[in-house]
């Protein structure tokens, strides 16, 4: 059982939600970018998602852009956002997702990244815009399944592809809350709610519901 496994069991006993965050590598700069993520951990976090930052997030409204170009301009690269992520390791055992687009990761080289994400002790990675048809070029180069491959799901997403989508992902899914970018305000809970339930009556993985949730009642809303 992987980490992400054994943190949504633990949660399941004692009937709770995971509470999952998202920080850029590198932003402000390297040290601090550390610091925020060793205080999140201790804070309580179930799952750390790691961005790592790109010139064109598309799927990402003006914060994470933003947030982005900082961390670009102050010298993060995939490869050092692994080194990081071992530091992470070394202090704390929480499940962390890479959350990228799929250029930084063809660039790195799908095979070394693999190899390298695992030995990072990446528990999983999350490819914005990297449907699941394209997806094979990448996997295929993959020595094992020690990385999780978590799939996103819109809310305009038909129910057979939402099948097609979940059975072919690993770790989680992750649900988009509602069509736009990153930040976006707008968010309809009862609408997210029908999602929910539509996408658990035909896949089997924990759902996570991301994007337009930014203040403490969105949260309690969607949990």
């Amino acid at each position: 059982m992987n980490r992400i496994q054994k943190t949504f069991g633990s949660l399941k006993e004692k009937n709770e939600k995971a509470l999952v965050g998202f920080v850029t590598a590198g932003d402000p700069n390297i040290s601090q970018s550390l610091e925020i993520i060793k205080a999140m951990c201790k804070a309580g976090l179930d799952i750390l998602e790691l961005g790592i930052p790109f010139s064109d997030p598309t799927a990402d409204g003006p914060v994470i852009q933003r947030s982005s170009g900082r961390a670009i301009a102050g010298g993060m690269t995939l490869k050092i956002a692994l080194d990081m992520t071992r530091q992470i390791r070394q202090e704390s055992d929480i499940p962390i997702i890479l959350f990228s687009y799929y250029n930084p990761i063809h660039a790195y080289g799908n095979k070394a990244f693999y190899e390298d994400a695992v030995s990072s002790g990446a528990d999983g990675v999350l490819i914005v815009d990297l449907p699941p048809e394209e997806s094979d070029e990448m996997t295929n180069t993959w020595s094992g399944k020690e990385l999780s491959l978590i799939r996103l799901i819109a809310p305009t997403t038909p129910v057979a592809r939402m099948k097609s989508i979940a059975d072919s992902a690993s770790g989680f899914l992750y649900l988009v809350s509602k069509t736009g970018v990153t930040g976006s305000d707008g968010l309809n809970t009862g609408d997210v709610g029908t999602h929910i339930r539509t996408l658990r009556s035909v896949a089997r993985l924990p759902i996570c519901v991301g994007f337009g949730i930014s203040t403490a009642e969105d949260v309690a809303s969607v949990a």
